[in-house]
């Protein structure tokens, strides 16, 4: 059912259609020594400690126009820290247009978004593997809102901000909310792609797949970056220090750990 600002429908009680968004992101690098990995981890647990989640989470709550309730965050031993957020909003009296269309939302500049009872969260997760070359970051992100507005709007903001080689985005629809006849509403506004809600320029740079349920209101997006820069997965050096048969090696790894996050399986080399 089509619904815009004009044609908005009167509903018995409170919108309790619950729109939940999961973001996760992945970072990859070549780090050849131990002394390499372990600084590669240091950095991400810095650069991503809970403080700065904290911030980021804050921000999402502000682009959607949530209240905070209340905060919990972790930083964990050796690596990994987490925050969850309990955000709430009081009645809407006026329904957000922005949320009847398909489109990227806004950066922090703009607070245009509401919000009604809802958490948001993340957790990182900093990992290598066994034998000494790759390691990956990886954060997940889950922005859970009930009521009219989608939590798709907070994914512009969230790709700003983290430096993303991969992402795997799930959005689901569920629950049923009432119009004042009894008639029951499983989604109030459309929806084709994910991937409509992500800048034009954003969706340039990533190679991108749907797999979608549009009956059940379930979407799924997976992204991975286009362009490779072997430079830009080196920890500490670049890839003029390498031999030409060193790097053709190195780019195999890294294009091999990345085809298997994007597509979800092992590959043989």
């Amino acid at each position: 059912m089509k619904l815009t600002p004009e044609q908005r429908i009167q509903l018995h009680g409170f919108n309790n259609l619950t729109k939940s968004l999961s973001f996760n992101m992945y970072d990859v690098c070549y780090t050849r020594t131990r002394e390499e990995r372990e600084s590669y981890i240091a950095y991400i647990d810095e650069q991503y400690n809970s403080d700065r989640l904290t911030k980021i989470l804050n921000t999402v709550s502000d682009i959607i126009g949530a209240h905070v309730l209340n905060i919990a965050k972790q930083d964990y031993v050796p690596q990994g820290a987490s925050v969850t957020l309990l955000v709430s909003e009081g009645p809407v009296s006026d329904g957000p247009n922005e949320s009847f269309e398909e489109s990227p939302g806004p950066l922090p500049e703009a607070v245009v978004m509401h919000l009604d009872k809802s958490h948001i969260t993340v957790h990182t997760y900093p990992e290598y593997h066994p034998n000494e070359g790759i390691s990956t970051f990886r954060a997940d992100i889950d922005v859970s809102t009930c009521g009219e507005i989608s939590p798709l709007k907070a994914l512009n903001y969230l790709i700003h901000s983290f430096d993303t080689d991969i992402m795997t985005l799930d959005y689901r629809v569920r629950g049923f909310t009432r119009d004042i006849n009894g008639h029951k509403l499983f989604i109030d506004h459309d929806i084709n792609s994910i991937q409509n809600y992500i800048p034009k320029e954003e969706c340039l740079l990533y190679d991108m797949i749907d797999v979608n349920i549009y009956q059940e209101n379930v979407f799924h997006t997976k992204c991975k970056l286009k362009q490779f820069d072997l430079n830009n997965y080196l920890f500490g050096y670049t890839k003029d220090s390498l031999s030409v048969m060193e790097q053709e090696e190195i780019t195999r790894r890294l294009k091999t750990e990345m085809d298997e996050i994007f597509y979800g399986k092992n590959i043989r080399s």
